[in-house]
């Protein structure tokens, strides 16, 4: 019988209530032990509604609860790497929100913090654990479409005007902005199927007048291995969450790409030949109940996850170089 793997929530998050905490209860031999929050009264009104045995007032009193093996980390940006660190220290695994930290400096010294404490560190892309980019690969790599030329993605989602300056996306000093918010999908999307880290980026953005902030960002990417991306994120468009590969006999698209939990898990893959015969795969699986099944076993059986620290830095790095590119209104090269 495996190990239950015993996990501490901290906040009360609506990313935490709506899709982790359910995945973990949903995951198989893991289970919530604990919520937290600044308010005690707020974790009390959680663990009340999802039955969770303890709440505490506090993220420092709940590392101290040596019953908890994990924690979820999915507080605002700017607190991810001082929250890292000390459930490090108090031997706590850890899945965190992405993006891990707010540069790659920031990411590298966390994850050899982790290394040092020997506890398991994950940033949680959930999309990348649905099975439908597996198939996309295996697709590639069958030679149906041919050689790989561009790939184009997009995440974006229409805020409304009364939340800039309030929602923490818009906020600058917790690190607010599209691209980490969104955009970070799109980069770790290229990075990830393209199976390349990009040698050049130039991207422009739209900035916020009063909050200094990406509202809408547009990017194009040269990869290390000959192909050319183009992403864009926003909070100014209607909802857009995809990918699509285009090569030299065939076009891939992923309309589902990194939200398929909103369509109770399923993910459609369309197909294009070069006449213009098209197919669909529909694909089935639960990204964060996936998510939470990886890091337990990696966990249990003491090894890196397949998402390592390494890729994280390799992603920040990548987004560095965006807003660099954003400030200096030129080509990035990495």
């Amino acid at each position: 019988m495996s190990k239950v793997i015993k996990w501490g929530i901290m906040s009360t998050a609506k990313i935490g209530q709506g899709s982790l905490i359910p995945a973990i209860m949903d995951a198989v031999d893991n289970e919530v032990a604990a919520i937290s929050s600044s308010s005690l009264d707020k974790a009390k009104e959680v663990a009340a509604k999802f039955n969770i045995p303890k709440a505490y007032g506090s993220y420092e009193e709940m590392l101290k609860d040596a019953d908890i093996d994990a924690v979820y980390i999915p507080l605002p940006n700017h607190l991810h790497a001082e929250w890292v660190k000390k459930a490090a220290e108090a031997g706590k695994h850890i899945l965190c929100e992405k993006p891990a930290a707010l540069n790659a400096a920031e990411a590298e010294e966390m994850i050899e913090f982790c290394k040092q404490k020997n506890v398991v560190f994950m940033e949680a892309f959930m999309y990348q654990f649905h099975p439908q980019h597996q198939r996309v690969k295996d697709i590639i790599a069958s030679g149906e479409i041919g050689e790989v030329k561009v790939m184009r993605s997009a995440f974006a989602f229409y805020m409304d005007p009364s939340q800039w300056g309030t929602n923490i996306r818009t906020k600058q000093e917790m690190g607010g902005g599209s691209v980490y918010d969104v955009g970070s999908y799109c980069v770790h999307a290229i990075r990830d199927i393209l199976d390349s880290e990009p040698a050049k980026i130039f991207a422009q953005a739209t900035m916020h007048p009063t909050h200094q902030i990406d509202m809408l960002t547009t990017g194009m990417m040269e990869m290390k291995n000959g192909t050319r991306a183009i992403f864009d994120s926003s909070f100014e468009a209607n909802f857009n969450a995809q990918y699509e590969i285009v090569g030299t006999k065939g076009i891939i698209e992923a309309p589902r790409a990194f939200r398929a939990d909103i369509h109770n898990g399923e993910a459609i893959l369309i197909i294009k030949d070069a006449n213009g015969v098209i197919r669909e795969e529909k694909l089935q699986g639960h990204q964060y109940t996936l998510e939470v099944e990886h890091i337990a076993e990696c966990i249990r059986e003491g090894k890196e996850p397949i998402y390592s620290g390494s890729k994280t830095i390799s992603n920040m790095k990548a987004i560095d170089a965006v807003y660099e590119s954003i400030k200096k209104g030129t080509v990035v090269e990495l």
